[in-house]
């Protein structure tokens, strides 16, 4: 019998986190990061993030996240660290830059610069990000890859 073709996974359309409020998580996470809304009701609120999403929904009723965690692709990750420092988030100890939201989300902030994620020209240029670069180190990766730029 023939096997079966499998669906390949090629990346993410959004994440999803339970907060306790989404006015109070829109406040937090605008203390953080400059964003647009998708969309928003009364129990769910969507941040841009050009082609992907970061949802938001009320209702987190689990404890804190240990080290399930998501990686958030940024423009500065400097800028997110002085941010972090001036609204009082503690960041969590460690090599990366971890920090817990006020629901027990576990997010580390990651530099678009140095890691392989790419969004495509197309989106930085709708998201007015082409400014952005890669490091060498990132660079060799999606060249191994055969997915460098240009």
């Amino acid at each position: 019998m023939p096997e079966t073709r499998k669906a390949r996974a090629v990346g993410f359309n959004h994440v999803a986190l339970e907060v306790g409020d989404i006015e109070e998580a829109l406040a937090f996470y605008g203390k953080l990061f400059a964003f647009e809304l998708r969309g928003r009701s009364w129990e769910m609120a969507f941040i841009d993030l050009g082609d992907q999403f970061l949802a938001l929904q009320k209702g987190r009723r689990q404890p804190s996240d240990d080290g399930r965690h998501f990686g958030l692709v940024v423009d500065d990750k400097e800028a997110v660290r002085r941010a972090l420092a001036e609204a009082g988030v503690e960041t969590l100890p460690g090599d990366f830059l971890d920090f817990r939201d006020p629901w027990g989300n576990r997010i580390e902030i990651v530099g678009y610069d140095n890691i392989q994620f790419s969004k495509a020209p197309n989106v930085l240029r709708g998201m007015g990000l082409t400014h952005l670069t890669k490091t060498p180190s990132a660079l060799k990766e999606l060249e191994e890859k055969g997915m460098a730029p240009g």
